[in-house]
């Protein structure tokens, strides 16, 4: 009976010590215990086990808690809606545990552990150590505006490192730069130029996940700077007229406007009403900003308009002696110049010559008229005198002491008929 009662506790010992043994062959092994995964991309998480001969597995899963549910078991992530559609087992029931884990983000983020259970309720093993799991996004580092000719890096980061070797893809405005990609995650641009100006992001090759862009903009001095005028036509007096000054520069300049060299008004435009002859010039504008400036080449601005200021002049005295003429010279100001002139005697409704002079050959007064492509005006009339006539008086004296010649003088006598 004794014997019995002392067999019993012995036998149990024995049993502990197999069960030992045979738990000490339950194992998982877990080839990246750490994996940084870029987001939205799918991640393979390598996985080998081991456990006791003489039993057959009956299931292997993935958990991502150590925490048993109701039925004291943990949760399977394949049953899990948020996992089903993305989790697949790519191992067997003998040594591979492997999974992928697809399009994965930052709510992927945990720890993920193996389990197995055998045909024997008390073999089961969960590995412990487990996969720990970051998922990242893209982010491009970049100063916000660099000036020209200067060198600029941009870095393509990540809030872990990437586990898997990362090829690195720059694109600008969308279009990758074929010539950049590196292992590098940072981009280099030497001696910078206004094209170099856009938005920046990054990829990883092989993945589709495109980093947020990076507006990178590239400071510099004015350059191409000109006029334009509008309307572009023939501008006549009363019109109203624009000057627009054009300016490719970062950042945006500053614009002055000279007549000559005498500034007469700032910002990009530039409007003159009721334009007159007195706006006629040539006109520039100046494009500054902190870098420097420029001026833009010189415009004209030709103002059309009707006669004015006619007025007649003479070419010598007004007063002249009959039989000789005096020069009249119709003189105007208007642009066009006028082509047509007219002169009139007063009192007379037809003309008495043409021509920018005119010989007047009697007394009178005369004025002009002249014509362009705008109109037509008349000058005040001038007062032209004939002074009297020309006489020639022969006087022949004979000298009787110088016997037979003769000797004969002229004298020229003038008189003035208004006078006389």
């Amino acid at each position: 009976m004794l014997s019995v009662r002392m067999a019993h506790p012995l036998s149990l010992i024995f049993l502990l010590m197999i069960h030992r043994a045979y738990s000490e062959k339950e194992h998982v092994n877990y080839i990246h215990p750490c994996i940084c995964a870029l987001k939205d991309s799918s991640v393979i998480m390598n996985c080998t086990f081991t456990y006791p001969t003489g039993y057959q597995i009956m299931k292997v899963f993935w958990t991502k808690t150590t925490v048993k549910n109701a039925d004291n078991e943990f949760p399977d992530l394949s049953e899990d809606p948020e996992y089903s559609q993305r989790l697949q087992y790519l191992g067997d029931k003998q040594q591979n545990c492997t999974i992928r884990l697809s399009h994965v983000t930052q709510k992927d983020e945990h720890k993920y552990y193996f389990r197995f259970t055998t045909d024997n309720p008390t073999v089961k093993w969960l590995g412990k150590s487990g996969v720990t799991l970051a998922v990242t996004d893209l982010q491009v580092e970049s100063p916000e505006r660099v000036t020209e000719g200067d060198s600029v890096r941009l870095t393509c980061k990540s809030s872990c490192a990437l586990t898997e070797g990362a090829t690195f893809i720059w694109y600008r405005n969308s279009q990758p730069l074929t010539e950049r990609r590196d292992r590098n995650n940072q981009l280099l641009l030497q001696s910078v130029r206004r094209e170099d100006a856009g938005r920046y992001s990054c990829a990883l090759h092989g993945h589709t996940y495109i980093s947020p862009a990076v507006q990178l903009s590239v400071t510099y001095a004015p350059k191409s700077v000109s006029v334009s005028i509008s309307p572009s036509g023939e501008i006549v007096e009363g019109d109203s007229v624009t000057l627009s000054c054009s300016s490719d520069s970062n950042p945006p300049a500053e614009i002055s406007w000279f007549k000559g060299g005498t500034f007469v008004g700032s910002g990009r435009i530039y409007s003159i009403s009721n334009i007159s002859s007195d706006h006629s010039g040539e006109y520039k504008c100046k494009s500054r900003n902190i870098h420097g400036e420029k001026y833009s080449d010189a415009v004209t601005l030709n103002i059309m308009y009707p006669l004015k200021s006619i007025s007649v002049s003479f070419m010598q005295s007004a007063q002249f002696w009959e039989g000789e003429s005096v020069t009249l010279i119709c003189s105007s100001d208007s642009n066009p110049p006028a082509l047509n002139f007219s002169w009139f005697k007063e009192n007379q409704s037809s003309a008495v010559g043409s021509g920018q002079s005119f010989s007047a050959l009697q007394s009178g007064r005369f004025y002009c008229e002249a014509h362009n492509q705008h109109g037509s005006q008349r000058s005040d009339a001038v007062t032209v005198i004939v002074k009297g006539r020309l006489v020639i008086l022969h006087i022949s004296i004979v000298c009787g002491a110088c016997g037979a010649a003769v000797f004969i003088i002229t004298m020229l006598i003038l008189y003035d008929m208004c006078v006389w």
